[in-house]
């Protein structure tokens, strides 16, 4: 039994004039005794609240701003005069002058409306057409028949085909319309699904969809296929969340300010985060002062240790992390501002022992910034946790990892406004051997640099945003939730399978291309595990898999320097992959993802390398190198003047394993022309 995920949007299902579904299956029995199934959306709605929605009815009021003011979408489920259906309500079907216009303005503000239907729609009593009159949607009169497409001979129960190109088709090759009208579109508004060309009559829109002002609009004629009876027949559960995930997605955005990260800092923070900035600007490259600076760097460390008495109360558990940053500083005065040495404080700063959701923690260390400055020098940092209970759980019984703590970084100084996304041990300026007691990837960094690139590169390729995707990547939170399930089956994976070395390579030299190749071995074992999650009942996890193929595609090959870019590499090498097992075609400019391979595709490169992993096992070092560079070369072009190829090695013997090295060329395989004109485009 798997946690319940972080929910984002909320669907308000209407019940209160008088429709002929209900959510609820206690209300779907009253209605209909003998066959409760036939007037209940329990399972639909059951859908959603598996995955990121919150679901609620609405049975007692009008659909008013008050009532609208904790939905993202509405759903009004075919209002029923009752003499023609067993309804929830004995109101009235027909919506009030002030109901239409508080609708129009909850969509125009970003909200999402599903209108359903029926046949002969004329006859139920509802104004729904009225409500639809400013998208350009109108529900016609009458019933469609399709004697050449249709289920058991049946001609009212008949198949439709999805119109190319709208958003409401990915993943659903059939569906079936038991007894339907049909609707028309008008401007923006266009047809999703339709009739066939047989059908009477021909080509007639039965799901359509609109856009009103920032928000969206489905119509669908027919209500059959989304009850409890039919929801589980040919692609109808999937076409359900087209539409839900398709119309949450604009307020999927609205949602992206973390509701912590709208108070605001304290007044100390601010002045120790300046006071620091002054600081690091007087440190020389090794993190000394030089002379002339030491005056006013006394002046500042004074400074700073005022800030931390008076930021203490607000971090009682990093009580002893505190006490004994003053000494450190002391210290480091009392030296003459030589290479800070802040060993101690690291031994005592320990935020894995707190972990605890948005709990805060202050940082504050001389350290350089990966990505950012091989400099040393002095870095605050405001940061805040996230730990929800799905991570908990996942943490404490299936990846555990006592050093695993991911990070929201609020606030920073110069040195974080880099490329850098991480805190480790090993950058902090000491003496002695690093404490490697704790690893923090900031979530939100990594989040919005995943969502910046795959917008902007998906128009440059013109990749296909299908509605549950479109909806993870506008929704913030829930990419920052991914990266944190993301990094913590990553982590577990290193120590997990054949491996002939130290698997975190620590302090261990090896050509780039090695630690290219242990990077991508274990998103290959995250990409199955997250899929393994997914099927078993935990759906959150679906979206690593699309974080691990989006960022390793897309951004890792054209981020950062062609000097020994190990990252670069192994996107370069799933991206070839794949493209040559045509799961990637890039064909007419443009990227098409094969979602439904995707799998077989990353199996397949991991078998690769479990066989290459399991061989190292029994060769020499330099044996296995040049294995891992033959693997590679097979998918992604070497360098031509790269002396590690075949036929190219200028040396003989294998003792000299320095020498081997120092062939190695900076950039050992170039980009292919796909990342390097999309690098080119995006710059």
């Amino acid at each position: 039994m798997y946690p319940e995920q972080r929910k984002i949007a909320r669907v308000l299902f209407d019940e209160f004039h008088s429709e002929s579904w209900s959510i609820s299956e206690e209300r779907a029995r009253e209605m209909e005794p003998d066959r409760a199934a036939n007037s209940s959306y329990h399972l639909a709605a059951s859908a959603l609240a598996a995955r990121d929605f919150t679901v609620s009815r609405n049975i007692a009021r009008p659909l008013l701003a008050d009532a609208l003011a904790d939905a993202d979408v509405l759903v009004l489920p075919h209002p029923c005069d009752a003499r023609w259906e067993r309804t929830t309500s004995h109101g009235s079907p027909a919506l009030s002058p002030q109901e239409i216009e508080a609708i129009h303005a909850f969509v125009r503000a970003g909200g999402g409306l599903l209108v359903i239907s029926e046949y002969e729609h004329d006859k139920y009593g509802d104004n729904l057409n009225e409500l639809l009159a400013p998208t350009g949607l109108h529900i016609e009169n009458g019933t469609a028949f399709d004697r050449t497409a249709c289920v058991h001979e049946n001609a009212e129960w008949l198949l439709a085909e999805p119109a190319p190109g709208s958003p409401l088709n990915h993943g659903v090759g059939l569906a079936c319309f038991y007894r339907t009208g049909w609707c028309t579109a008008e401007g923006e508004a266009s047809i999703a699904w339709q009739t066939s060309a047989k059908a009477h009559p021909a080509n007639a829109g039965l799901i359509a969809t609109a856009p009103l002002g920032a928000g969206r609009v489905v119509v669908v004629t027919d209500s059959v296929l989304f009850g409890d009876e039919r929801l589980k027949e040919f692609q109808h559960e999937q076409l359900w969340l087209n539409l839900l995930y398709w119309l949450a997605t604009p307020k999927a955005e609205q949602h992206a300010i973390r509701q912590e990260d709208r108070s605001p800092l304290p007044d100390a923070w601010l002045k120790l985060k300046a006071v620091i900035n002054q600081l690091r600007s007087r440190q020389n490259a090794d993190g000394s002062v030089s002379s002339d600076e030491q005056p006013a760097a006394a002046r500042l460390v004074s400074e700073t240790l005022q800030s931390l008495t008076a930021l203490a109360p607000r971090f009682p558990y990093q009580a002893e992390y505190f006490a004994q940053l003053p000494r450190d500083f002391q210290a480091w005065v009392d030296a003459g501002f030589p290479h800070p040495d802040f060993g101690k404080s690291l031994a005592v700063f320990q935020p894995q022992q707190h972990r605890q959701d948005n709990r805060e923690h202050l940082v504050l260390f001389p350290l350089y910034t990966p990505n950012g400055s091989s400099d040393t020098r002095f870095e605050a940092l405001f940061m805040r946790m996230p730990w929800p209970d799905w991570l908990v759980a996942l943490e404490r019984n299936a990846y555990h990892n006592r050093k695993f703590v991911p990070g929201h970084l609020v606030d920073y100084t110069a040195g974080y406004a880099s490329e850098c996304a991480v805190l480790f041990p090993e950058t902090v300026a000491l003496t002695g051997q690093p404490w490697n007691h704790f690893a923090t990837i900031f979530c939100d960094r990594e989040a919005r640099r995943l969502q910046n690139c795959v917008r902007r590169a998906g128009k440059v390729i013109g990749l296909e945003l299908f509605p549950r995707l479109e909806f993870w990547l506008d929704s913030l939170p829930l990419v920052e939730d991914t990266v944190a399930l993301w990094d913590l089956i990553h982590d577990a994976s290193h120590s997990v399978g054949e491996l002939p070395f130290d698997p975190f390579m620590i302090r261990q030299r090896a050509p780039f291309w090695m630690y290219a190749l242990e990077e991508l071995r274990v998103d290959l074992r995250s990409f199955e595990e997250a899929s393994r999650l997914a099927a078993e009942g935990f759906p959150f996890a679906r979206y690593v898999t699309w974080a691990i193929l989006l960022d390793r595609v897309l951004r890792f090959p054209i981020t950062g320097s062609r000097v020994r870019n190990y990252d670069a590499l192994g996107g370069q090498l799933l991206f070839a992959y794949l493209h040559q097992h045509d799961i990637l075609v890039w064909r007419d400019n443009r990227l098409t993802i094969q979602w439904t391979e995707l799998a077989r595709g990353f199996h397949g490169l991991r078998e690769e390398l479990a066989h290459l992993y399991k061989s190292g096992a029994d060769c020499s070092k330099l044996t296995f190198w040049l294995a891992g560079h033959e693997l590679i070369s097979r998918y992604v072009h070497p360098n031509v003047a790269s002396q590690w190829k075949a036929g190219e090695r200028v040396i003989n013997d294998e003792h000299d394993l320095k020498r081997w090295l120092s062939l190695v060329q900076e950039d050992e395989f170039p980009l292919g022309n796909f990342h390097v004109n999309l690098r080119r485009k995006l710059a």
